[in-house]
């Protein structure tokens, strides 16, 4: 199956789970190479360009947060764009290893050759308890398998 514009349901999808597994490995020069040399980005309040930026980037954002487990699920998509909402939990270690979860939306524009042009990203971070359920991908559940409730989407 080709992962490259224009987009259908079924390849808009396994293109965001395939986005998910990738930022899963929480490696930052794999995950560069899934996006243009020249790729833009807005992540929350940060303004990213190219590869180089996007590694700096994401190796910050994992010195930070710990033990991170992410879910990306399909929201809209059209030709070459697709919009994805997102969970994704972690301890900060920035603020004495608290858990944390990040709800929020991105919208991707691809190149012609399936790998990403631009990406924006705006997220909000919830605090958790230490309490049993507070916390949706502990150990080692599969991300794809947890229940979220409606008032979660």
């Amino acid at each position: 199956m080709s992962l490259t514009p224009p987009f259908t349901r079924e390849t808009a999808h396994a293109k965001v789970k395939k986005a998910q597994d990738l930022w899963n490995t929480q490696n930052p020069a794999e995950i560069a190479k899934a996006y243009t040399e020249d790729s833009v980005w807005r992540n929350r309040a940060a303004f990213l360009k190219g590869h180089e930026q996007i590694v700096d980037f994401l190796t910050a954002k994992w010195q930070k947060e710990k033990i991170y487990r992410l879910r990306k699920e399909l929201f809209a998509f059209t030709d070459d764009k697709i919009a994805v909402q997102f969970w994704y939990e972690y301890r900060d270690a920035h603020d004495g290893m608290t858990w944390k979860r990040c709800y929020g939306l991105e919208d991707w524009t691809f190149a012609a050759d399936g790998r990403m042009r631009k990406r924006q990203m705006s997220g909000n971070d919830v605090e958790l308890g230490d309490g049993p359920g507070e916390r949706w991908f502990a150990g080692d559940v599969d991300v794809n398998t947890v229940e979220i409730g409606e008032e979660h989407w």
